[in-house]
């Protein structure tokens, strides 16, 4: 899913994404929708669809991810998160009732629970406490979301734990019992180790209803994508082909590279010659790196647009690959040598 955070993409259109890209999903953000300009806003223009002229599917976040980074402006209690806006300093609170309010005043087509999202490192017992309290919350909020009677709305819990597998295991059989259309694993990509996301990955994904949504919150660089897919996962978001892009971090098929590089001076070649899109149909790396180094705005939307085409079209090969029950040999074909799968799922 391309990240949408403030209900757009960085740079794009959303001519842009259905037309060029063909993303089928954006995500936005709780958080910062409810900042500005407020959820009340957007559902009294018409919903975020309508707002952002998005007519294909949005998954908002809970915004806990958000609250919970603003470390000395919030603070957690069992009823939710107080915390200041990082915009004026006002004070505000969620709590897992009122984020799914929020969500569904967006119109978001699927939404999160309040989760408390813990850093890493952290202890078993710290770990424990968080996990134990977003099963509290996810309870409630399934309570709330099923006394609004919204069928438009899906809502799914996201599963926490740390590294720690005892605790995702538990935390995820717990979840089981809430039947939801989906199930989101979050706090992975909090500065882990790779192998460490990985193997939480799996031992969670394992768990959760296989004719369900599976949705890993926050991966992964390229060459993880089918990583994680090979442990059960359907669903991931990032924010790294569109930031890194903005930064002239290209994302080819034969790796990444800076296109602010000298040896791109006088390069009349397209960024990735396999690939099809926009920016590579139609400029060199010559070009590519000359709006760069000018901080011409055209830059930001031809680079993003060749990032999420590339992370878009990883995600095709594979689905392409599993519907012709061909993806473990395009596993082989994409491993990197770090990551054996004791379990892979499909």
């Amino acid at each position: 899913m391309p990240v949408g955070t403030q209900a757009t993409v960085k740079g794009l259109t959303p001519s842009h994404l259905a037309d060029e890209l063909d993303a089928r999903i954006v995500l936005a953000n709780t958080y910062h929708l409810y900042i500005r300009p407020g959820h009340v806003t957007v559902k009294r223009l018409g919903g975020l669809h309508r707002f952002m002229n998005w007519h294909r599917a949005i998954l908002t976040d809970s915004g806990g991810f958000q609250v919970f980074s603003l470390n000395d402006l919030r603070r957690i209690t069992e009823d939710g998160v107080k915390f200041q806006s990082h915009l004026d300093g006002s004070p505000h609170m969620f709590t897992p009732e009122s984020v799914v309010d929020i969500q569904l005043a967006l119109g978001s087509d699927i939404a999160m629970v309040l989760d408390e999202c813990i850093g890493y490192p952290t202890t078993w017992q710290e770990a424990k406490a968080s996990t134990d309290r977003t099963l509290r919350w996810a309870r409630r909020s399934f309570d709330h979301y099923g006394r609004q009677g919204s069928s438009a709305t899906a809502l799914f819990p996201i599963v926490q734990g740390g590294v720690y597998g005892d605790l995702r295991r538990a935390n995820a059989e717990q979840l089981l019992d809430l039947d939801a259309d989906g199930y989101a694993v979050g706090g992975l990509s909090v500065g882990e180790p790779r192998e460490a996301s990985l193997e939480m990955a799996e031992i969670t994904t394992s768990l959760l209803p296989p004719d369900r949504p599976r949705y890993v919150m926050g991966v992964g660089l390229p060459e993880e994508l089918a990583e994680y897919v090979a442990r059960g996962v359907d669903m991931v978001d990032c924010v790294l082909p569109s930031r890194n892009a903005r930064h002239g971090k290209l994302f080819t098929s034969g790796g990444a590279f800076s296109i602010k590089n000298a040896q791109f001076k006088d390069d009349a070649g397209p960024v990735d010659p396999a690939c099809s899109c926009y920016t590579c149909r139609n400029f060199s790396r010559a070009y590519l790196r000359h709006l760069f180094l000018a901080g011409e705005q055209l830059f930001v939307t031809l680079a993003t647009l060749h990032n999420l085409r590339r992370y878009l079209d990883i995600m095709r090969e594979m689905r392409d690959a599993i519907i012709n029950k061909a993806f473990p040999s395009y596993l082989t074909c994409v491993r990197t040598p770090a990551a054996p799968v004791r379990d892979a799922a499909g």
